[in-house]
């Protein structure tokens, strides 16, 4: 009879033994898989290729489901934008700038300095050989009256702005005026996103602080400078054509205008995403191209009524100028004329480089303000 012990030890079953690999079997898998996918590998590469570029296309066509140069009826692609009203909006920029004058002003001021300081003040000798060029080339009683002076005035500031008065420029200067500025629009957009979200901003920090993307929108400047080769060439063109007398009929003349506005409003309808890619481009870890990306998603559906907003933005810059730039340059003609002393003051000079600083700030601020009322309406597309 079993003891109680040896009862127990029965019951208990022996652990099975598992049977170790020799090192044949053991390598004979790893040579198997070596041996059948060294060729493969390629193959898996495309294919993962393949189906990521398939992924980003059905991305692409969910997020923006238009097609150019493809007919679609107006129905299927509204998508709603709700924006003030032009003048609405432009006295709401002009009251944004306004509470904080001090901060912007400061910011004017230090650029100002700045420019001056590396010689990018226009020359008052070439603006005087301007005015004395255009009386000697102008017919007689021409510019008679005040309706004449009025247009003189109007002839010098177009000359002015469109030839410049600095003169040759180093290679120095020219890159100095493009950092100062590309830095301008990035302390500017830098100082609307912590005023807007109601944080106490100091001058300082913004100087300090906005100048991270400085790199990746040069890049995007130079892509806005590749979208405006078509207008500028167009412009070109048409200028050649009227000044040897090429389009010289009335209907030439009109088809000829008529197809240089098309030209700068096709342009103009490119470059409306690469403006709101010049914002997007200061959030924290944005690449330039990513960027513009983001862009192109946010105006699509929309692009029309943006290009209208801009359309304003210069029509109201260039009512700017003429307002303030044409009373200062009769007043200069005025003083000197009759204080001959007074002759080598630059009074139009450095008025030019403040319209000049006062169209970067504004442009930077309206643009960053259509940009968030842009974003604030998160419709998607139709």
């Amino acid at each position: 009879m079993p003891t109680k012990k040896s009862t127990v030890k029965s019951r208990v079953k022996s652990p099975k033994k598992v049977a170790t690999p020799t090192k044949k079997s053991a390598k004979q898998p790893t040579a198997n898989v070596k041996s059948t996918t060294w060729w493969k590998r390629p193959l898996l590469g495309v294919a993962s290729r393949y189906k990521s570029m398939q992924r980003r296309r059905a991305g692409f066509l969910l997020r923006r489901p238009h097609r150019s140069f493809q007919f679609t009826r107006r129905r299927d692609y509204t998508r709603s934008l709700r924006l003030p009203g032009y003048f609405a909006f432009t006295i709401e920029v002009a009251r944004t700038l306004w509470q904080h004058k001090l901060t912007f002003g400061l910011l004017g001021m230090i650029f100002l300095i700045l420019t001056t300081a590396f010689g990018l003040l226009g020359s008052q000798d070439t603006y005087s050989q301007l005015g004395d060029l255009l009386k000697t080339t102008a017919p007689d009683g021409m510019f008679g009256g005040a309706t004449g002076e009025v247009s003189k005035a109007g002839l010098l500031l177009l000359s002015a702005t469109t030839t410049g008065l600095t003169g040759d420029l180093s290679d120095g200067q020219k890159i100095a005026a493009v950092f100062f500025s590309l830095y301008m629009w990035l302390t500017v957009v830098w100082l609307l996103r912590n005023i807007l979200a109601n944080k106490k901003v100091k001058l300082r920090d913004g100087l300090y602080s906005a100048g991270a993307p400085i790199l990746p929108t040069f890049l995007l400047f130079l892509v806005v400078l590749i979208q405006l080769v078509p207008a500028a060439l167009a412009i070109i063109v048409a200028s050649a054509g009227w000044q040897t007398g090429f389009i010289q009929q009335g209907v030439a003349s009109m088809a000829a205008g008529l197809g240089l506005s098309l030209i700068v409003v096709a342009s103009l309808y490119w470059i409306v995403s690469t403006c709101f890619a010049l914002v997007v481009v200061t959030l924290p870890g944005i690449y330039p191209f990513r960027a513009l990306a983001i862009a192109g998603d946010l105006v699509v559906g929309r692009r029309l009524r943006l290009v209208y907003r801009m359309i304003w933005l210069v029509l109201t810059l260039v009512s700017w100028w003429v307002v303030i730039m044409v009373p200062i340059i009769l007043l200069d003609t005025f003083i000197k004329s009759k204080f001959e002393q007074t002759d080598w003051i630059p009074i139009v000079p450095f008025f030019l480089l403040l319209m000049s600083t006062f169209t970067i700030i504004w442009t930077a601020s309206y643009v960053y303000l259509l940009y968030r009322k842009v974003v604030d309406d998160d419709a998607t597309p139709a």
